[in-house]
């Protein structure tokens, strides 16, 4: 991993898109495959717990900080279902009032 601190928006977009391939692997059966990338959701949701974000966001990061990535059963699935959408809306939102705030 760089030194290159990263964006909230980076970090938030990453997550999510990470977590929408957990629950797209787990839905098809390839429990390895979204094993792997629940590892790499950890690698963006440790960095972005330590960002100036809504709470609600903390607490995604946190939970997927902390998840066993062993631990992929259709409830948890949903939950990160869940969680990417919801830091997909953040991440859009954040990029548009950056985009608005440019070009005004």
């Amino acid at each position: 991993m760089s030194n290159v601190p990263e964006s909230t928006t980076d970090l938030t977009g990453a997550l999510s898109n990470d977590l929408f391939r957990v629950v797209s692997l787990q839905q098809r059966g390839s429990l390895v495959a979204s094993e792997r990338f629940l590892q790499e959701a950890k690698r963006w949701a440790n960095p972005l717990r330590k960002h100036q974000v809504k709470k609600y966001i903390t607490d995604i990061a946190t939970a997927v900080d902390l998840a066993d990535a062993k631990d992929l059963s259709l409830g948890k699935t949903e939950r990160y279902l869940m969680y990417a959408v919801l830091l997909q809306n953040y991440t859009l939102h954040a990029q548009s009032i950056e985009y608005d705030t440019i070009h005004l």
